[in-house]
Order: structure tokens, then sequence, then C-alpha cells
């Protein structure tokens, strides 16, 4: 099955990012483009015992017209989405793609990406869902479950897309980061760019190895890439050098602890996607 880059389209206004960034990525790994919209699963009629307060003889005809707009509903829902994968198809058409599918699906968002992961490289989604008005809203309560289900790389967007000309990798020496390395040495995604390997710590003798090793491996594959040793906290210590260099991307790995720590104590790849100001690709 061939893998596709995968874009979650709703009706916020980080939708017309969305589709540019899966565009971009599209593009650049030569793979298909699908943009997908999950539906809720539609109610079912109204239920209860409401004739104590509208009367026996009300009860039916009410349930019935209630029925009626239930539906209405979920069949305005089906044509909104319709529309707006229509919209997401012929932006991307007038980009340059030369083809772009889509996709409709009822039920759980996160249940449907899991679903569709075999067939997909990259997912696409933005920071925020149609309740947010502010790119600098809460983080959107799907994005979370979404990067702890799947375990394909997911590329979170915000703010309006740009063409990424510098792009950092936060890199810790972890098997995750070390696996990020590699797959950007094999990946056309990030080939021609300006790449910084950031690690937030101590500028020890081991550090400087696993920065070593990681700029090897890109150097091979004829990549080259600045290194660098930020003293600090690792969220703060890496958003300063995002902001101080100009970085237009960053690419961490995901939840490196348990999950119960992560449950109880948050982590560091929460708190980078919560606060950053530029899109992140989280690896798994």
């Amino acid at each position: 099955m061939t893998e596709q880059v995968l874009a979650c389209i709703d009706g916020s206004g980080h939708a017309a990012a969305v589709c540019d960034w899966a565009g971009w990525a599209s593009q650049r790994l030569d793979a298909p483009l699908t943009f997908v919209h999950v539906l809720d699963k539609e109610p079912g009629p109204v239920q209860g015992d409401l004739s104590g307060s509208i009367g026996l003889g009300s009860q039916e005809h009410l349930l019935a017209e209630l029925a009626e707009l239930d539906a209405k509903r979920g069949k305005l829902a089906r044509e909104q989405g319709r529309l707006m994968l229509e919209a997401a198809q012929q932006r991307a058409l007038e980009s340059g793609i030369e083809q772009a599918e889509t996709l409709q699906r009822h039920g759980a968002l996160v249940d449907t990406l899991v679903d569709l992961e075999s067939s997909t490289r990259l997912l696409v989604l933005g920071r925020h869902g149609e309740a947010s008005a502010s790119a600098h809203a809460h983080l959107g309560s799907h994005v979370e479950q979404v990067i702890r289900a799947l375990h394909r790389p997911i590329l979170v967007t915000l703010g309006e897309f740009r063409a990424p000309q510098k792009v950092m990798l936060a890199f810790d020496g972890s098997a995750t980061t070390r696996k990020g390395v590699e797959m950007l040495a094999g990946s056309p995604l990030f080939r021609g760019l300006e790449l910084h390997l950031v690690l937030a710590g101590a500028d020890t003798d081991d550090n400087r190895a696993q920065l070593e090793w990681a700029q090897q491996l890109l150097e091979q594959a004829g990549i080259t890439a600045v290194t660098a040793i930020v003293p600090g906290e690792a969220d703060k210590a890496l958003t300063a050098y995002q902001q101080e260099q100009g970085m237009d991307l960053m690419i961490m790995g995901a939840y490196g602890h348990s999950r119960i720590r992560q449950w109880l104590v948050g982590s560091t790849t929460t708190t980078m996607i919560r606060d950053a100001q530029v899109p992140l690709l989280i690896l798994r």
C-alpha cells in the first residue's frame, strides 16, 4: 500500500495552513496527498420523559420534530465537510499538486487516524481545532491524543504557511531522536535546507560526541548541519534558540518517559507543542 501525506481538515481558521503544509510535504516527499474530514458520530433521536412539562399529547410530536432536526443537522454537517474537502483539494491543485484525494469519515478522530495509520507516511494537523479562535489558544483537545496514539511522524501546524528555510532538530541522544536523525538522512523532506542540531544541556564530552555522530551521519547523506549545545531547561532553551536563530520549523521526539509519568506531570513535548511559535514535526 502506498504511503501518503494525510491532512486533517476541519472548520477552524487554521485549515489553510494545514492544506499548504501538507501540499509542501507531499511535493518534497513525492508522496500522494489525501485530505480527511472526520465527523463525530451523528446523534440519535432525543430520549427522555418530557410528559411532566409538556403533556402527553405533545411529547410524541416534539420527539419526532427533534429527530427530524437531528437528521437535518447531520446532513448539513456532511455537506459542510464535503465543501471543506473540495476547497482544500482545489487549493492544493492550484499550488501545483498534481493529484489530491479527499476522504470523509464518521466516528472519533483518533480512532479514524489509527485505522489509516498503516497507509500514512506523514500526518498533518492544526494545533487548534474549530473551537479555537486564536493561533495562541490552548492546545487542541485531540492533538495530544493523536500524538500518543499514532506511531507516524506528525506535523503540527499553526499560523500562516511559509515554506521553511531554517529547520532545527531538538536532539538529546535518545533512541527516538537518533532514529529521527536517521530518518532525516534518508528523507528528501528537508534536503537543501539549513538544518540545526540543538542539544539542551551541559557542554560535556558525551553530549558533543552525540552531536558529532548525528552530524557525520547527515553529512554522509549530503546534508550540512550546524550543531549547538544550549544550557538550561529543555523547553525554554530550545524555544529561545528557535527565536534567536529564526528557525521556521522545529523537529523533536515525542514523550521520552513512561505513559504514567506523562499523565501525572506532563512532558517537555507537551510544553513545546503548547508554547511553540512555529510548526513542530513530532517523531515517534
